[in-house]
């Protein structure tokens, strides 16, 4: 068969699109810059560098994904190695490895369910899918107070999808408000109520869903309504009045007929809502008849230190949305866990996925939730987190770069800055950083261009966290280097 030729002559329109303007950077680490550049011409082996060769002639190229950064070959622990043999503490892991990567029980779970049943076909019920299901349901009846009702899916975007459509059904409304700068699965709807950049830019994507609003965030730090912070970052809710909250209610009562707020409980950036934000947020739902559907994609089943981020808050959503980490850091698999009472969309298919209720991957999660229950690793996160908090303010009072320390459990994020003052970011300094750590065996990622985020597992122990720390801190000392 001959192949097709794809290639055709630039149009005017072409030209007139070439150069379009850059979307803004905040999910990850940039795929090009001199300094990562420098780092892989000093890291990486010859054969390293012919397996990224490959790799980026046969992937499509996207932001903070291909090319790619080193090779993998191994993943045990806390711990991933490349192929070289070199070693790093994964403090980033995609927030997949909350029970750390290849957990013997949870490959044990996956090979056993694999020798009696692989797959049920979609109109069959299976033990291990009700079992997940019910587990589920429990968990959001102790944040919420009433049972839930789960739809399964392959990913986190496809249940952030789902939430989209029930919401839209349950309430006759289509209309969302989300947040800007948050990120909710790829998936077109997702990208719609998500507020990155990389995933919803202009010529990127083009129009997307109809009636997804957005407002500024909370993050205090930096807030987007103009109110300061005190000397150890934390807001003055008496003189804010909580005006980021405040902006969801007016917005809810403008528009009149929004189906859900859309949001995570704590931003993955890493920010942390003021206090009594989303007891306000929840009220101002209640008084329009909107439902608040939480995205715990990355923080929740113990990342915060709570099962739920949402539990530190006070406040219940009416639908939840989990995944990464549900799948041990092994499969792919992801949730969707409404109150019962929003079980009125049986004559749609608004889920339906081929491998909604595969018992291997169901199996997988039951694992995990057992290994999290069973090891203690909740508490576990809290502690250390806040052991790494703590040594972090310490930090930032010796290093003038670090502009802001915040995080809960093992959601951590330090903010550089080559201002205090200004808090002008140093994403220059957060890049060096990065990559001297990497150097020594450190690996995490960053946000917003200047916030080293440390997502490690929960079962990071102190000595661990502590030799992260020190790490962390000998590249800070290089900065202020001549």
């Amino acid at each position: 068969m001959t192949a097709l030729n794809t290639s055709r002559q630039p149009t005017a329109v072409d030209a007139h699109h070439s150069a379009p303007t850059a979307p803004s950077q905040s999910e990850g680490d940039v795929n090009h810059s001199p300094r990562r550049t420098q780092w892989q011409s000093a890291s990486l082996d010859p054969a390293t560098r012919e397996l990224l060769s490959r790799d980026s002639a046969t992937f499509l190229h996207q932001s903070v994904s291909t090319p790619c950064l080193n090779g993998i070959a191994r993943a045990e622990g806390i711990w991933i190695e490349d192929t070289a043999g070199r070693r790093y503490m994964d403090f980033h892991g995609n927030n997949v490895h909350h029970v750390g990567y290849a957990h013997p029980r949870v490959i044990a779970a996956i090979k056993a369910q694999l020798d009696t049943l692989s797959f049920a076909p979609r109109r069959f019920a299976n033990d291990r899918a009700v079992e997940l299901a019910e587990a589920l349901s429990t968990r959001f009846a102790s944040l919420t107070g009433t049972p839930g009702k789960v739809l399964l899916t392959t990913g986190g975007s496809d249940a952030v999808e789902v939430a989209i459509k029930l919401a839209r059904i349950a309430t006759g409304r289509f209309k969302t408000l989300s947040f800007w700068d948050s990120f909710h699965g790829a998936g077109f709807g997702a990208a719609s109520v998500g507020g990155e950049s990389l995933f919803r830019h202009g010529r990127a994507v083009g129009p997307l869903l109809p009636g997804t609003e957005h407002v500024a965030p909370f993050g205090c730090f930096r807030c987007p309504y103009g109110h300061a912070v005190n000397a150890q970052g934390q807001p003055d809710i008496a003189t804010c009045q909580l005006a980021c909250a405040s902006m969801v209610r007016y917005v809810l009562q403008r528009e009149g007929d929004v189906a859900a707020v859309i949001a995570e409980p704590a931003r993955a950036v890493p920010f942390i809502p003021p206090p009594g934000y989303w007891a306000a947020v929840r009220q101002a739902c209640n008084d329009h008849g909107t439902l608040l559907i939480f995205d715990e994609i990355p923080t929740g089943l113990g990342k915060t230190g709570r099962f739920f981020a949402a539990e530190h808050d006070g406040a219940a959503p009416d639908i939840m949305v989990l995944g990464k980490a549900l799948g041990g850091g092994v499969l792919p698999i992801a949730a969707c866990i409404a109150r019962a009472g929003l079980d009125v969309a049986g004559d749609f298919a608004f889920g339906h996925y081929t491998h909604e209720k595969n018992p291997v991957t169901a199996a997988a999660a039951l694992a995990t939730l057992a290994v999290i229950d069973e090891e203690q690793l909740i508490d576990n996160a809290a502690q250390v987190g806040a052991y790494a908090l703590e040594r972090l303010h310490d930090m930032r009072e010796r290093h003038p770069v670090i502009g802001d320390v915040r995080g809960r459990g093992l959601l951590i994020g330090i903010e550089l800055v080559t201002d205090r003052m200004t808090k002008t970011p140093a994403a220059d300094a957060a890049e060096a950083v990065l990559y001297a750590a990497m150097s020594r065996g450190l690996s995490f990622k960053t946000t917003m261009g200047n916030v080293l985020t440390l997502t490690p597992p929960l079962i990071t122990t102190r000595e661990q966290m502590s030799h992260a720390l020190d790490i962390l801190e000998q590249c800070l000392c290089e900065l202020s280097k001549p």
